[in-house]
């Protein structure tokens, strides 16, 4: 799935921003922005793998969630002058772009659903 692709190619760039945080942020904003990041991806593939439609909705919201724990990382980073405008730029935007496609996808699969008769 692009959108599992895309994430992960998110994880990968916060693992690399992280990395040259100071080594007091290891078990605070690095670890909890490497985990949100990661957490993005797992949920995409654990939505895929799931049968019902229910079942996947659920986790395609648990993902749609990391985005934005993601983004709330980042946007502290960025304000106590971890992160650059570039990196920050960056990365938001990829970020944008997985919550929408996290989005239609959501959308899409609801519709697909039947609904319950009165």
């Amino acid at each position: 799935m692009p959108v599992w692709q895309a994430a992960m190619e998110i994880a990968e760039a916060v693992f690399t921003m992280t990395d040259l945080l100071p080594r007091k942020e290891d078990y605070g904003l690095t670890s909890q922005m490497r985990r949100a990041a990661l957490s993005i991806s797992a949920n995409i593939a654990e939505a895929f793998g799931r049968k019902h439609t229910a079942d996947k909705n659920h986790f395609y919201y648990f993902a749609r969630g990391s985005v934005f724990e993601t983004q709330s990382h980042l946007e502290y980073g960025f304000k106590v002058k971890y992160f650059n405008d570039e990196s920050y730029d960056r990365l938001t935007e990829k970020l944008d772009a997985i919550a929408k496609s996290l989005n239609k996808i959501i959308l899409s699969l609801k519709s697909s659903q039947p609904r319950p008769r009165p």
